[in-house]
């Protein structure tokens, strides 16, 4: 014979629990997700050629950019002209990335660690990165010249924003009362930045670092635009005043293709030196 106190307390606890149902869109598989979205993607591009809602000649189809993407890749790999281009932007991008990692980085603990840092540098920094930051192309080429160095100029002058912001905000991440235990204990103001700060500030570094690493592409291929040069966004200025989309598309892939790659490289990073934190988008993105 069933108690009748065992029978209401089964009967609360199934009222009580809260069971959360996962729509059909969330229990799609993702590989399949991804080249589903990729499809669809594909067929309304193809839709919008085929009603010439746009003009064909500055809009080309699906295969004709894929049919470009291999050409392309065939060039690259063949060690023509093609990889020349790419392997300058790339020194544009990592050049630009490091400095941007070393100014932003010292910035960031002039600003997150000092008072004189936070009162009077840090306006100058917010007008600064509130200004056009593509319209200081033309100054970093008639400073600096047509070469690789107004293009890895603008490219660390576009990316260290993030990088000081992320360092700053890694500085004021420590809690209170972890700050008070190591005065207490006679710790130095160095020894409170390296032992202490640091290391929990890291997840904001390198939140910082992620934005700077899609950012820096952005600035190498704007100084190409603007600036001349020998790299791939010379290659898509041409390609363009050509209406050659199929190649200008193709183009613009290949330097998702290094933005992804610079991404990830920080990604890569972030495990290696942050290991106990967890992220929950990017590591998802990439895993």
């Amino acid at each position: 014979m069933t108690h009748p106190q065992k029978t209401v307390e089964k009967s609360a606890v199934r009222q009580t629990t809260v069971t959360e149902s996962v729509a059909w869109i969330d229990r799609i598989p993702r590989p399949v997700a991804m080249v589903l979205l990729m499809v669809i993607f594909l067929l309304l591009w193809q839709l919008v050629y085929e009603l010439r809602l746009i003009s064909p000649i500055i809009l080309s189809t699906p295969l004709e950019t894929i049919y470009d993407l291999f050409y392309v890749g065939k060039n690259i790999l063949s060690g023509d002209y093609m990889l020349v281009a790419l392997w300058v932007t790339t020194q544009e991008v990592l050049l630009g990335f490091a400095i941007a990692i070393a100014l932003g980085f010292l910035l960031g603990l002039l600003v997150g660690e000092t008072a004189f840092g936070e009162r009077a540098v840090l306006p100058y920094l917010v007008a600064i990165n509130a200004m056009p930051k593509v319209a200081f192309a033309p100054l970093f080429v008639s400073w600096l010249g047509f070469g690789i160095a107004s293009k890895v100029a603008l490219s660390s002058f576009i990316a260290i924003f993030p990088v000081i912001v992320g360092t700053a905000a890694g500085l004021h991440a420590t809690d209170e009362n972890e700050r008070m235990l190591f005065r207490t204990m006679g710790a130095t103001r160095w020894q409170t930045l390296v032992k202490l700060k640091l290391p929990t500030g890291m997840p904001h570094f390198f939140a910082g670092l992620k934005n700077a690493a899609v950012l820096v592409v952005v600035g190498a291929v704007v100084g190409e635009f603007l600036g001349g040069g020998k790299g791939f966004g010379e290659l898509i200025r041409v390609a363009a005043s050509q209406l050659n989309t199929p190649r200008v598309f193709s183009l613009i892939i290949y330097l998702s293709f290094l933005g992804l790659a610079t991404f990830w490289a920080v990604i890569w990073l972030q495990h290696k030196l942050v290991f106990w934190h967890k992220e929950t988008v990017a590591e998802q993105t990439f895993e």
